[in-house]
């Protein structure tokens, strides 16, 4: 599934294209994604110059002074710029023509994820209006992730998950961040000390700049806006490593569920 990593590598990959670009045409060959593609989308967006490309969690929006396009990409959608024509695939669903020629074009062969649009204030949107901070943003910080888990018992790392305490922390890079911090991801949330938490919130930020600056992370359906793959897999320290050596230590990787999420920890670095 692509992450917040893996989204923010794709709007770093698209806005160049298309930021200033006017919308000569919208061809959605299907609709029938998690939510239904809206029947006027091609009548709002036809014609529309496009002011920016932001993102909000894992959400992209494409902004325009008529509205927004809410997109994402689910668990195995991708956008790609084309600047040549190339033959319409099977899960190919929509695509954006622009006046530089350009092609925008959306791929999601398990249809999870959602092209939508938005006419007044997209951070509104019942899907992004209840969203906790962005995890680089300085609204997260070491004491909000210590006052929200007090009194709390489920474990650090579904609660690092939770879209209402901080966006974009998803599975891969939970398991990555805990294992820097030094803690264990079953431990419960609310018997962590502050201290604690402050080298947390700083492992998460560094382990999701890093990925954002290497591309993500190589998945079997991710690529980038470029069409290329992500390439920080090959500098993750447990996620997927289980019973291989800790790098720190090489005591044997362990998995377990948590959140009905496979979760690996170093048992000896983690505790």
């Amino acid at each position: 599934m692509p992450e917040l990593p893996e989204v923010e590598t794709t709007r770093r990959g698209i806005a160049p294209h298309i930021e200033g670009q006017t919308v000569t045409d919208v061809i959605v060959r299907n609709p029938r994604l998690r939510w239904p593609i809206p029947d006027y989308l091609k009548q709002r967006l036809s014609g529309q110059v496009i002011r920016s490309v932001t993102r909000r969690a894992k959400y992209l929006l494409v902004q325009t002074d008529a509205g927004t396009l809410l997109v994402h990409l689910g668990m195995s959608g991708s956008l790609r710029i084309l600047n040549e024509p190339q033959d319409v695939q099977k899960h190919d669903h929509v695509d954006l023509l622009f006046s530089n020629g350009i092609r925008l074009r959306y791929t999601d062969p398990r249809r999870f994820g959602a092209v939508l649009w938005v006419d007044d204030n997209v951070m509104e949107h019942d899907l992004l209006r209840k969203l906790g901070p962005e995890p680089l943003s300085d609204e997260f910080t070491a004491q909000r992730l210590y006052l929200s888990s007090r009194g709390k018992s489920q474990p650090v790392k579904t609660f690092i998950m939770d879209n209402h305490v901080v966006v974009g922390v998803g599975n891969i890079y939970a398991n990555e961040a805990l294992f820097k911090a030094g803690i264990r991801p079953d431990r419960p949330c609310g018997k962590i000390s502050k201290a604690r938490y402050e080298r947390l919130t700083e492992s998460i930020k560094e382990t999701l700049a890093k990925a954002i600056e290497q591309g993500g992370t190589t998945l079997r359906d991710f690529v980038g806006g470029d069409g290329k793959p992500g390439y920080f897999k090959q500098e993750l320290a447990v996620y997927g490593r289980k019973g291989e050596p800790c790098v720190h230590c090489s005591t044997p990787i362990v998995e377990i569920r948590l959140g009905n999420r496979s979760t690996c920890y170093c048992k000896k670095c983690q505790r």
